[in-house]
């Protein structure tokens, strides 16, 4: 049911950028809205419990044009934006998409965003919720680089949920549908340019579709609810309680710049054998030689089912002493569980070892155990 409220209860004023699709998600049934990116992103449809049910049965539609893009261009961009990760990105191909992180000279984490190269020397970095823009012109600076960083008129809307194909197809025929994971497209909806990606921040098959003109925002938003909603598309937000399930990290809450890749299990995304430079090498060459303290790990926590997304890193406790805090918990209606994302000291991150969580008072048992919580091997979004 469309909404006819005004945005401008929700405003902070001209510093906090609108999408091109907020007053459209309003319409369609946003009730609030959070900053992300120094731009609204909506985060409230009603119950949110629904919204998940949506998303792993059917197909929701969510406004992630806060995902902004740094793009990447010049003669000198691949090695630029190579010098930018720690992952090896010489075999990439022109139309792949990479999960990627952005580190700096203390091997801290800056950003993890997905990677999308369009040409040769043509990247965009679609990024978390930090300023990588800042900070790519701040390493450019000093470079040396033929290079030009900008951040273009480009806004993605997420399409994700096992109906997401069905809805794509209606909308713009079969060509987007055979996209394998993490591979795009460039499409030209009549007139309108868009690049379509077989990605997306839910673990469900799903895809992204980034608007290239920004003022066909509404006119994109209609065209998809009006196609998808006899397939059961749903207007929504992306969902905390799938994405824990999934172990997907959400910067500042998971991680932040304190943070280096091998505490949070990201070894994966780190190449010190590669021959090309990049800027946290040699940093993080001598973490992986030293080791870790501390190590990101999931939980099982018993008790009542916890009401919605923790606002707190509560403190974790081993024979009474503190040992870690935690990131991000939810209870899974899917699971019955209340599950959380955290970090504990390496000495007490094995699976099955019993800790206590101090949730305002409320001290609890918990035990660590293997994440991904649900679809270990990602095969519901790398589905053919």
């Amino acid at each position: 049911m469309k909404n006819q409220t005004n945005f401008t209860q929700f405003s902070f004023g001209t510093q906090v950028r609108k999408s091109p699709y907020s007053d459209a998600a309003l319409r369609w049934g946003a009730q609030g809205f959070s900053v992300y990116n120094h731009m609204y992103i909506p985060r409230d449809f009603g119950d949110p419990v629904q919204n998940f049910w949506n998303l792993v049965n059917e197909a929701i539609l969510c406004d992630v044009s806060v995902e902004r893009q740094v793009e990447i261009t010049g003669p000198d961009a691949a090695k630029f934006t190579q010098f930018l990760s720690c992952r090896d990105l010489s075999k990439m191909q022109v139309g792949q998409c990479k999960y990627v992180l952005i580190t700096d000279q203390d091997g801290g984490i800056i950003n993890d965003p997905i990677m999308l190269k369009l040409g040769e020397n043509h990247f965009w970095l679609s990024i978390a919720d930090s300023d990588v823009l800042l900070w790519a012109k701040g390493v450019a600076v000093s470079s040396g680089m033929d290079i030009r960083i900008t951040e273009p008129d480009v806004s993605p809307l997420q399409l994700q949920g096992p109906k997401s194909r069905d809805v794509l197809r209606a909308a713009f025929g079969d060509a987007p549908t055979d996209l394998k994971y993490y591979w795009f497209m460039e499409y030209d909806w009549e007139g309108v340019p868009l690049i379509i990606s077989r990605t997306g921040w839910s673990s469900e098959l799903g895809y992204e579709i980034f608007l290239r003109d920004g003022s066909a925002g509404d006119k994109l938003w209609e065209h998809l609810m009006a196609v998808g909603t006899p397939l059961g598309l749903k207007p929504g937000h992306t969902s905390s309680i799938r994405r824990i399930e999934a172990g997907m990290l959400s910067y500042h809450a998971d991680m932040t710049l304190a943070n280096n890749p091998y505490e949070m299990g990201m070894d994966r995304l780190v190449d010190l054998e590669m021959d090309a430079d990049f800027v946290s090498k040699a940093a993080l060459t001598s973490i992986h030689e030293r080791g870790v303290d501390q190590y990101f790990i999931g939980l099982e926590i018993e008790g009542a089912p916890l009401i919605g997304s923790n606002d707190a890193h509560h403190p974790i406790f081993s024979a009474g002493a503190k040992v870690g805090q935690l990131n991000s918990s939810i209870y899974s209606p899917r699971l019955k569980k209340n599950i959380a994302l955290a970090m504990v000291a390496t000495d007490v991150s094995s699976e099955g070892t019993g800790l206590q969580i101090d949730i305002h008072g409320d001290r609890r048992n918990c035990t660590v155990v293997a994440i991904p919580f649900h679809d270990p091997k990602k095969a519901l979004a790398a589905r053919s």
